[in-house]
């Protein structure tokens, strides 16, 4: 029997779901394995093998001795490095194939996005679209990559989690979507971060400002402030 070849929006969309899963997720049993395997009319282990393909591209992984499997890594490497050249772009494009396969628009996928933005027309509310859903796909890329939890806290309740960015979103656009330009915090810590009130140095350990030290002796600094300054972080899976 003739093998089917991989479209190139099949090796999107499996990349997509490769930035989206934990790592030790890339296997058959994962249902969102399995889910875009039906999809596409493909074996689950089919699938679990392109995710490890593109395990062996990824830069990060290869410097902790990882290789994943290289055999298809011909296939994937185009894509891994379109992403990197274009990171907007190709997110953006694999939610809109991923919609299109689901038998949906972007706009009714991702509707709880659009609520204020339903006045805008033409350009102006595509452009909006667009950083809406790459802002959406990059929190999930960031929480998969911190195995759903908080750095800090260990919090793996996915509604109390944020994707802060190191550099601002909008201070750098080619820096916006790269997974490793985003740290997976709780509320609180966010928040904090953003502002400035903790912040992190390069042994990847909790500063605490000035600012937030004065409130030394208050019973919220000794409950959420003292016990972090100097923690390591939790390091990202990849």
């Amino acid at each position: 029997m003739q093998r089917k070849l991989w479209t190139r929006d099949e090796l999107i969309l499996a990349f997509n779901l490769y930035l989206k899963l934990p790592f030790g997720k890339l296997h058959s049993r994962t249902p969102e394995v399995q889910k875009l395997a039906q999809l596409l009319g493909r074996s689950v282990n089919s699938i679990a093998l392109r995710l490890v393909n593109f395990a062996s591209c990824d830069p990060i992984l290869k410097q902790r001795g990882i290789k994943g499997m290289v055999g298809g890594i011909k296939q994937c490497q185009p894509i891994w490095d379109e992403f990197t050249n274009n990171r907007e772009s190709l997110v953006f494009e694999s939610e809109r194939i991923l919609a299109e396969k689901e038998n949906r628009t972007i706009e009714s996928k991702f509707d709880d996005l659009f609520q204020d933005i339903t006045d805008l027309k033409g350009e102006t509310k595509m452009r909006a679209v667009k950083t809406r859903v790459n802002q959406n796909v990059f929190r999930q890329i960031v929480l998969a990559n911190y195995g759903n939890k908080c750095a800090i806290t260990g919090i793996d309740v996915p509604d109390l989690l944020l994707a802060s960015h190191i550099i601002p979103w909008a201070m750098n656009t080619e820096e916006r979507l790269n997974p490793e330009n985003g740290i997976c915090l709780s509320a609180l810590y966010d928040k904090a971060f953003d502002k400035g009130l903790i912040g992190i140095n390069s042994n990847y350990e909790i500063i605490l400002s000035n600012r937030i030290k004065t409130n030394e002796g208050k019973d919220y600094y000794t409950e959420y402030f003292k016990p972090i300054d100097r923690m390591r972080l939790r390091m990202p899976q990849r």
